[in-house]
């Protein structure tokens, strides 16, 4: 994973409540080997018709939809079933972070572990978001757990200060371990002497 760096860019609006992970990667796409591919599948049965034609009144499908790296939804988002492949597919289409004012357990934690930030917002800010012009554009500052707002207003959100850092150094469990191997062996050195 890289590094969580701040970042700026226009909201993709979808502001569905209860979205579930089966409609973020239908179940039939859960058959691959490796981690690729699930962008194109994301949403699948909402972005595309019978024949596998892209439906242009979907967000997606449609130039806003392909220009921004945040994903506004509604509550409860990705509630369902336990897949890691739902922050895949989101990750995949070029999303690196979804904001809703509150997110399944099971999502918000394999979306933390697969480098897409969950970012819990009051619905008043949410639906000043929802409000904002297209073109609009807010601030992700994931060191200080801000989203900044066009005019400049900076709101707190919550997120766990071990997801946190190994967000910002771009690791995931095993390799914020790893970064420590030094120390640890050293503390086992001297627990043998």
């Amino acid at each position: 994973m890289k590094p969580f760096e701040k970042f700026t860019s226009r909201l993709v609006p979808l502001p569905i409540d209860n979205i579930d992970t089966d409609q973020i990667i239908p179940a039939r796409f859960l058959k691959a080997t490796t981690r690729e591919g699930f962008g194109d599948a994301l949403f699948c049965d909402w972005r595309y018709d019978a024949e596998g034609r892209p439906r242009p009144d979907f967000i997606l499908n449609q130039p806003r939809g392909k220009a921004g790296q945040i994903l506004l939804v509604g509550d409860n988002f990705g509630c369902g079933s336990s897949r890691e492949h739902a922050p895949w597919a989101l990750t995949q289409f070029g999303f690196r972070a979804v904001i809703s004012t509150s997110f399944a357990d099971i999502f918000r934690q394999n979306a933390l572990k697969n480098a897409l930030l969950p970012v819990i917002v009051p619905p008043d800010v949410h639906a000043e978001l929802l409000r904002l012009d297209p073109e609009a554009e807010v601030t992700i500052d994931l060191a200080a757990r801000t989203l900044i707002l066009p005019g400049g207003r900076a709101v707190e959100f919550p997120i766990d200060p071990f997801a946190q850092r190994c967000l910002l150094d771009g690791v995931d469990e095993l390799g914020y371990i790893l970064q420590r191997e030094g120390a640890i062996s050293a503390y086992e050195a001297a627990q043998v002497g």
